[in-house]
């Protein structure tokens, strides 16, 4: 029996999110075998806000995998993203991916930004 303890995913996917993404990679050639990256940047009403692109592994990235989806994060991002779970809610009005982040001080009413 092994005593080897599991890392906790940076961020996880519902799998809404996940089916969602699955059907943009589907639908976008130029993607295919790509990954889901998420990361943070400067910028937003509260100062940092989240971003989400299809891209490749690169060297000091954390991957992780849920229904399928692979999703990488940068070391920088990792730290303001460590325990985030991605939603898709497929709804005419407030509809789209959401972010929950235990990290954030405070996130801005389009909920695309946040302060950490």
């Amino acid at each position: 029996m092994s005593t080897a303890t599991v890392a906790e995913p940076v961020i996880s996917l519902t799998p809404s999110a996940a089916e969602q993404v699955k059907s943009m990679l589907a639908n976008e050639k130029d993607s295919a075998g790509k990954s889901l990256r998420v990361y943070v940047e400067k910028g937003g009403c509260s100062g940092m806000q989240y971003g989400m692109v299809f891209d490749e592994q690169r060297d000091g990235d954390t991957a992780d995998e849920f229904y399928g989806v692979s999703v990488l994060t940068d070391a920088i991002s990792a730290d303001l993203l460590r325990g985030c779970v991605i939603d898709f809610k497929d709804e005419l009005t407030g509809g789209g991916f959401k972010i929950s982040n235990p990290n954030a001080k405070q996130s801005c009413g389009c909920g695309k930004s946040f302060e950490a």
